[in-house]
């Protein structure tokens, strides 16, 4: 029941065609790593991303592999498998990936699929060019990073 709540209120923040990643500004809005950013800047990266569907296990990155891209939820929920640490599931607004996709490093953590998910995709070159193209975003997320860094050390 939970997971139909968070769907219903992902969707009512859905603005234009499902597959259109554009229209998930709203939603982007109330990602953390994308919170600071203005409306213009909510559209151009939504622009850069691309809708990505994900069946039941399936794996949305491996630990240890390299990073090409960085997912956020829309619908569903994904399992996070750190080695040597506990699982983790997280749901709708949630973001995967980030630091690969902006460092090219190897994932820290296996992400799989509980149940079908929906994500937001943006690659690491599209992210990258968004980033050269519109430095306000690049120290909006500079800034997100550096609280998440902070509060993990706590």
């Amino acid at each position: 029941m939970a997971r139909s709540i968070q769907l219903a209120q992902g969707l009512d923040k859905y603005e234009g065609r499902p597959d259109d990643p554009r229209g998930w500004t709203n939603v982007l809005a109330d990602v953390p790593l994308f919170a600071a950013l203005n409306a213009r800047h909510l559209r151009k990266v939504a622009a850069a991303a691309r809708i990505r569907r994900f069946r039941d296990s399936t794996e949305l990155m491996r630990a240890g592999e390299p990073g090409n891209d960085m997912h956020v939820v829309l619908d569903g929920e994904v399992a996070i498998r750190r080695p040597g640490r506990s699982s983790l599931t997280l749901g709708i607004g949630s973001f995967v990936g980030e630091l690969a996709l902006l460092d090219g490093g190897v994932r820290t953590a296996t992400v799989v699929a509980r149940g079908p998910v929906i994500t937001l995709a943006i690659s690491r070159a599209r992210f990258r060019k968004l980033l050269l193209a519109e430095p306000p975003i690049a120290v909006a997320i500079a800034e997100e990073l550096a609280r998440r860094l902070r509060s993990a050390k706590d």
